[in-house]
């Protein structure tokens, strides 16, 4: 007992969902007009995407339960994300700076979620072009040096997405595509966000 107007106690265990509190002393049971609340843990299913550029930003849905009134999204132990609770079972949250793979959390009333993992991807390097010329046709097999292209998702010269083949962390075969003689950039992009660009030189065909 703290005064004759206040009690500190400490909550037992209980189920989710509204309980009485009430007080007995010499003089009787207070009456049942005090609640105290207790909170589901959140649950955590899963998180879309799972990885994103070590810069932060990307957004990640995470879906599961008992998810309202959350007070804290957490990538790593004390790294937090602003977010927006879109429902008991669904919030999304922008992804702030880090490195590595980290657990998220949810923290709310109930508790501290599960952990899902997230994974910080390294920006993606382009060293080299070979060959860095072709001709203005399309078909050219080009072979793209640099770091951190496993996760590519795409290689563009100038605003032509095209295809491609992921040879190693450090190789890209694509194909260029046909366009005006002149030089154009060529990028990767991945899950670590986009390469700066080299440049490839289309050549006109001789005129005769």
């Amino acid at each position: 007992m703290n005064s004759a107007t206040r009690i500190t106690a400490v909550t037992p265990s209980g189920i989710p969902g509204a309980a009485e509190v009430r007080v007995t002393t010499p003089g009787g049971t207070s009456a049942p007009d005090a609640f105290f609340f207790y909170a589901a843990p959140p649950v955590l299913q899963s998180a879309d995407p799972v990885q994103g550029p070590t810069a932060g930003g990307t957004v990640v849905t995470l879906t599961g339960s008992n998810l309202l009134n959350a007070g804290a999204v957490l990538f790593g132990a004390a790294n937090a994300a602003s977010y927006t609770v879109v429902s008991a079972t669904q919030i999304t949250a922008s992804a702030p700076p880090g490195t590595g793979s980290v657990p998220i959390t949810v923290v709310t009333p109930g508790g501290t979620s599960n952990p899902l993992a997230f994974v910080y991807v390294v920006p993606p390097t382009l060293t080299a072009l070979v060959p860095s010329a072709g001709p203005a046709s399309a078909g050219t097999v080009v072979t793209l040096t640099g770091t951190n292209l496993a996760t590519a998702t795409a290689v563009t010269f100038g605003c032509s997405a095209v295809p491609f083949t992921v040879v190693s962390d450090t190789k890209i075969t694509a194909v260029a595509p046909a366009g005006a003689p002149g030089p154009v950039t060529v990028t990767v992009t991945t899950a670590g966000g986009t390469s700066s660009g080299l440049p490839y030189t289309r050549t006109a065909a001789p005129g005769i």
